[in-house]
């Protein structure tokens, strides 16, 4: 399965690209979640800050509930860094009087801690885009195409679909639903399948791969380095306050021969651009041109390399 994927996080680009609309309502719906609650959902950095930078008037909002979320994190992880280096400081003079292990603890734990949010501050603050601000896993969310009112409109989705209807337990229950598997697109998913689509821009794919008795992760990626319409099926779930989650899951299918000779058995879908309205608009089409769809679909050759 594709555990991890690297995403187009900015929403403009749809925008550009396809002539769609942004649900800027449900994107500043869930950056001005409570955080307190831990309800704040998991956005990539660079789904955060294209969002923190978009410069349209009807974006104020988004754009000012984003970056006060980033000046939270940025406090917290401030307010942190001063705990571990009262934590350090107090165990090397406690060091200097009597080796204890409580102390030697506190130093040697104390620093690891002190370096790693010396390191999540600077990448907080940073402003020069990198690639894995980008990346996504399981839980986080991505801008994802889909088709409502006769448009085109992108939507924030958590990565890991929750079907309506379905108890919250569920995530729990089945984890692997962030991918929808080709051959159970009318048992699992039957729901969803010829109803809710999407697609989501993506660059890459990773999985766990293991080699010479290890687990390694590994990337692949188009040769020509193309961006790829990934199919996936999307839900709208309702919880007993009203609440709502939106979710996906990319649809997966068997290997190419490069990508199984590198040791993994799935692939995502991704679909041809002429392809895409009757993907995006499955009511209008049967079940069979659906499966065109996903049979006709872009086949580069996929490079492959270690990834962290």
């Amino acid at each position: 399965m594709c555990y991890s994927a690297l995403i187009e996080a900015d929403y403009r680009r749809y925008v550009r690209q396809f002539g769609a609309s942004v649900s800027l309502e449900d994107f500043t719906a869930q950056a001005m979640a409570d955080p307190g609650k831990g309800k704040r959902p998991k956005w990539p950095k660079g789904m955060r800050d294209a969002a923190a930078a978009d410069p349209s008037p009807e974006a104020a909002q988004l754009r000012d509930a984003v970056r006060f979320w980033i000046a939270q994190d940025i406090a917290e992880a401030e307010r942190e860094l001063d705990k571990q280096r009262r934590r350090v400081a107090d165990g090397q003079a406690a060091l200097a009087d009597k080796l204890t292990k409580k102390a030697a603890d506190d130093v040697r734990i104390g620093s690891n801690k002190i370096e790693q949010l010396e390191a999540r501050l600077v990448d907080l603050r940073r402003k020069e885009p990198k690639p894995r601000d980008s990346r996504i896993y399981p839980g986080y969310y991505a801008p994802v195409l889909v088709w409502q009112d006769g448009a085109p409109v992108v939507l924030p989705m958590r990565y890991q679909c929750r079907p309506a209807g379905k108890p919250e337990f569920y995530d729990r229950k089945f984890p692997g639903t962030y991918n929808a598997r080709r051959d159970n697109l009318q048992g699992f998913w039957k729901s969803q399948f010829g109803k809710t689509h999407g697609v989501v821009l993506a660059r890459a794919f990773y999985e766990h791969v293991e080699r010479e008795g290890k687990d390694v992760v590994v990337e692949f990626r188009p040769q020509d380095h193309s961006e790829m319409l990934v199919a996936c099926l999307w839900s709208s779930w309702i919880g007993p306050d009203g609440e709502e989650l939106l979710s996906f899951a990319a649809i997966t299918d068997d290997p190419p021969l490069e990508v199984s000779a590198a040791g993994h058995d799935r692939c995502i879908v991704p679909i041809r651009r002429e392809n895409l309205d009757l993907w995006l608009i499955p009511d209008t089409s049967s079940v069979q041109d659906l499966y065109r769809v996903l049979d006709d679909r872009e086949r580069p050759y996929y490079e492959h390399r270690e990834a962290a």
